[in-house]
């Protein structure tokens, strides 16, 4: 089983903003408006795949483009001019179109509900243990779910980058901002990347061999037997070891001490 004092102990080391960058979660701490701050949590998620040093330009161009005060920018700009602000923009195999799509899904979001968290919070449902059902009518409230920015959180895939959008707006300590504790932490989906799959192969957390939506749902079936309340907990202390190199050779070490 898992050792809830080793995990614990990561936790209290690693779950720092010191070891925050290289991470698009970084353009969060930029602004003090919630409203702002889930507009690039968003972006800044629907951007986070491929490397980091890539996802982290990609981030600030589209920012750069869309310019200050950015849920302001996005609901009361239309269609057109958004689109020739991100005219040109490239992310691997997101287009300028795909990010305008998602900017004027966005636009609707905002005018409709006055915030992204309303709008989340106007497809959540008492009775779901998951956050999945909301996630999936929040994606289909902008109008472009199952797309290569915003995929369907219902479908097999893992939904890495809609959940790691979660993490930062529902969880809240020196790393992840808050601001929709209402959603729940209980509720929330650990966000499979590689790093993650990696370690749960590791520990055996799970008998999935691709990290899709099923194996996403058994880790987080089991960091919820030592966290009930919050079984994301230890996203961001585990996946560090992926990320920064002065970590990475305590990965080994990470992987065949963490059990008991």
């Amino acid at each position: 089983m898992l050792d809830p004092v080793f995990l614990e102990g990561l936790y209290r080391r690693y779950n720092r903003r010191q070891y925050v960058s290289p991470d698009p979660l970084e353009f969060l701490y930029r602004y003090d408006n919630p409203a702002d701050r889930e507009v690039v949590a968003l972006i800044a998620s629907s951007l986070a795949y491929g490397r980091v040093a890539q996802i982290l330009k990609s981030v600030a161009n589209a920012l750069d483009r869309i310019g200050p005060g950015p849920a302001r920018q996005i609901a009361a700009g239309n269609v057109g001019r958004l689109e020739a602000r991100l005219s040109g923009f490239r992310h691997r195999f997101t287009s300028d179109r795909d990010v305008a799509r998602l900017l004027a899904g966005m636009r609707s979001a905002l005018r409709a509900h006055g915030s992204l968290k309303k709008c989340f919070l106007s497809g959540l449902r008492p009775d779901e243990p998951t956050v999945i059902p909301a996630l999936e009518r929040f994606a289909g409230s902008l109008g472009c779910a199952g797309t290569q920015l915003v995929p369907a959180p219902g479908g097999p895939g893992a939904s890495k980058r809609l959940h790691l959008f979660l993490r930062w707006m529902v969880r809240r300590d020196d790393v992840d901002p808050g601001g929709w504790e209402e959603v729940g932490a209980h509720r929330l989906i650990v966000p499979m990347d590689t790093h993650m799959a990696s370690i749960a192969a590791a520990w055996a957390l799970t008998s999935v061999k691709s990290p899709g939506r099923k194996m996403a749902m058994e880790v987080t079936a089991r960091f919820r037997e030592i966290r009930p309340d919050d079984p994301v907990r230890f996203d961001f202390a585990l996946t560090r070891f992926g990320i920064h190199p002065e970590l990475r050779a305590g990965k080994a070490d990470l992987c065949s001490t963490s059990r008991r």
